[in-house]
């Protein structure tokens, strides 16, 4: 659909279960996610800019749609900033928007978003780095349920010293927080802190909180194997470990 709507040069947004594409012009020009930190968040976090300064860009040009342009030409953003942030924002939220879903896509012809042309990325552009960001994180650790379930340290000895990135991410561990929670409290790109929690969880330091084993014979109560990887070595260790930890 999405290379449909690029070839037609269309105006609109694709809806998605977990997020939404603004396209004009056949072009991806924004994107927003539930499951990442908006703009808004990346360019005051960041200290780009004053939370006083985002909503006054805003009640004066998000009517027109001209927030990033009005950013600009005010002086509380230099342009190269902004056009970093938003590439930050858009490419972070596509990655959650273009996940496989059973839903189908829906397309509003015509809708643009308040924030306004910053720079424009091509579909194709899109498309292939959502596809190496998947694959990053296959290659760094298998099991993408630390992507989305509330996460715990595991209480396990640090061979080597973590980084100090990653030490904020792993701090903030607490059974309840997700990676979206993490990301937000840090205004941090959210495929990073994936990134970050999987290399915790291929060191051994972070797993997922394991709802409780249901009564006999449940599909709560049962073993389920993780998914099939390219690593056999990998794919075994996670069995053996989820079958103990079963019992």
């Amino acid at each position: 659909m999405l290379q449909r709507l690029a070839a037609e040069r269309a105006t609109g947004a694709l809806m998605r279960d977990r997020g939404t594409l603004y396209l004009a012009d056949g072009q991806v020009v924004h994107a927003e996610s539930p499951a990442t930190p908006g703009i808004d968040v990346l360019l005051t976090r960041g200290g780009a800019l004053q939370r006083e300064g985002w909503w006054d860009a805003v009640a004066h040009a998000g009517a027109g749609q001209r927030v990033g342009r009005y950013l600009v030409d005010s002086g509380r953003v230099p342009g190269g900033a902004l056009e970093l942030c938003h590439l930050g924002a858009l490419y972070d939220a596509a990655f959650f928007a273009l996940a496989p879903t059973r839903t189908p896509a829906r397309f509003r012809y015509g809708v643009a978003h308040w924030i306004g042309p910053v720079r424009p990325v091509p579909v194709d552009a899109v498309q292939r780095e959502t596809l190496r960001r998947r694959e990053l994180l296959d290659r760094i650790w298998p099991e993408a349920v630390t992507d989305s379930a509330p996460l715990v340290r595991t209480g396990h000895p640090v061979d080597s010293p973590v980084p100090p990135r990653r030490r904020s991410v792993l701090e903030r561990l607490d059974g309840v927080r997700t990676a979206t929670d993490i990301a937000q409290e840090l205004g941090r790109s959210a495929f990073h802190t994936l990134v970050d929690l999987r290399r915790l969880a291929a060191a051994g330091l972070v797993e997922a909180v394991r709802q409780t084993a249901g009564p006999a014979g449940s599909a709560a109560g049962r073993i389920t194997l993780p998914e099939v990887t390219a690593d056999p070595d990998v794919a075994l260790l996670l069995r053996l470990r989820d079958a103990l930890e079963a019992l």
